[in-house]
């Protein structure tokens, strides 16, 4: 239960020791406990169905006047998404353990053999907004790499959280492992986010999950080594030699297939060459999506609103597509380079030395050709589900999976070697 009457700095010490202690058995747990304790948790989870739907009635209920739609999408659970919690927890059981794998191995002249083998991490502090399948995503890659979660949802998916972590916990105890490697933060006390982010005797990693004001947050305050995961304006440039037919489809699904997730297409890019025809079966094909464009896109089509120099920046999470008309790949990779947030990029072509250039010069997490932005996804990657996409350099980069949430260390073997 949320209890706001606990002292943030005395309750993220007593989750940070529980989870410690738990992140050491984690640390030695066979990989057949490690995925008993997942499908266990599905079971729990697909148990628990109604009173997961009642809690998750409770959050949206709390907020369905104060939020935009986009936000409602994100926070609400239905019967189909938490059977998809579930099917996702048994998909990363499926997976290999990433724990113990060989990085690499060297033999020294001195006859000293090294190796360097993935470890777990150890206490990852996850602190994320709405979206409640996040903090189910997170237990569950967290468990099968070896590591323990602590969990600091949106206050406004409370309720929600609760429920995932005790289906959780029981899928661990099922297991004989220990409960204590996925908690949550019981109380929504703004202090306690500092308190996590302060917490370098206790938390080995803080992952944030939300909008740019989170991640500018965690990354401005935390003395807790981060992995940021900023806002995501991807773009979508359609090259003049494109197949239109394809480029529409592909278009209209990545910014409308859901208009609230990272994934989704902020920004059209267009060739002045092809401009004509795109920019008219794009509005065609997208009437239920507001077009903001430049002086030569509101020319091409008067549906086209004007836009202003702040939307070609802006991740709308919305029916809203921004369009800019290019006299080329140049000045199309200098434009997408210009106004991304280096999440995800595609480029719409057939011409498969300009998509080479675009994939090679687009230093974006994520970039693609011929495919919606909408795959931006840990699961559609094959890694069965992700913490987020990491849009930083250090450490991870991508989809934040199962490999991702280890380190390493080196093992060397001798048989006696001194050193001179």
């Amino acid at each position: 239960m949320t209890d706001n009457t606990l002292d943030p700095q005395m309750h993220i010490v007593q989750l940070g020791e529980r989870a410690k202690e738990a992140a050491q058995s984690l640390r030695t747990a066979s990989t057949e406990a490690k995925n008993t304790a997942l499908l266990e948790a599905a079971k729990a989870m697909r148990a628990a169905t109604a009173r997961l739907a009642e809690a998750n009635t409770k959050d949206v209920d709390s907020v369905r006047d104060t939020k935009p739609d986009s936000f409602i999408d994100r926070l609400k659970l239905d019967e189909d998404r938490i059977e998809a919690m579930a099917s996702a927890l048994e998909e990363i059981a499926k997976l290999g353990d990433p724990v113990g794998r060989s990085l690499a191995t060297f033999d020294r002249p001195n006859g000293l053999k090294i190796e360097r083998v993935a470890v777990p991490i150890g206490v990852i502090g996850m602190i994320y907004e709405a979206r409640p399948n996040v903090g189910s995503d997170a237990s569950a890659l967290c468990l099968k790499s070896g590591n323990a979660v602590i969990l600091r949802g949106g206050s406004e998916s409370r309720h929600s959280t609760r429920v995932i972590v005790e289906c959780m916990q029981d899928g661990l105890e099922a297991a004989g492992l220990p409960r204590n490697a996925v908690q949550t933060v019981q109380t929504t006390a703004r202090e306690a986010v500092a308190e996590m982010l302060g917490a370098v005797d206790h938390i080995d990693l803080v992952i944030p999950r939300g909008g740019r004001g989170l991640t500018e947050l965690v990354r401005d305050n935390a003395k807790v080594p981060t992995l940021l995961h900023l806002d995501g304006n991807c773009h979508i440039y359609i090259h003049e030699e494109a197949d239109l037919e394809k480029a529409v489809a592909v278009v209209r699904n990545a910014k409308l297939r859901r208009t609230g997730i990272c994934g989704a297409a902020e920004s059209l890019v267009v060739d002045a060459a092809i401009a004509d025809k795109a920019l008219p079966l794009i509005a065609d094909a997208m009437p239920d999506c507001e077009l903001r464009g430049d002086a030569s896109a509101v020319a091409v089509d008067g549906r086209i609103k004007p836009a202003d120099d702040a939307d070609f920046s802006t991740e709308f999470l919305a029916a809203v597509l921004s369009v800019k008309v290019v006299s080329g790949a140049d000045e199309a990779i200098a434009w997408v380079a210009k106004h991304s947030s280096g999440h995800t990029d595609a480029i719409m072509t057939e011409n498969g030395e300009v998509a080479r250039q675009f994939l090679t010069q687009i230093d974006s997490a994520i970039v693609m050709h011929n495919a919606s932005t909408q795959f931006a996804d840990g699961g559609e990657f094959g890694m069965g589900a992700e913490i987020g996409i990491a849009t930083g350099k250090m450490h991870a980069r991508g989809p934040v999976g199962l490999e991702q949430l280890t380190s390493f260390k080196y093992l060397v073997l001798g048989d006696g070697q001194t050193r001179s």
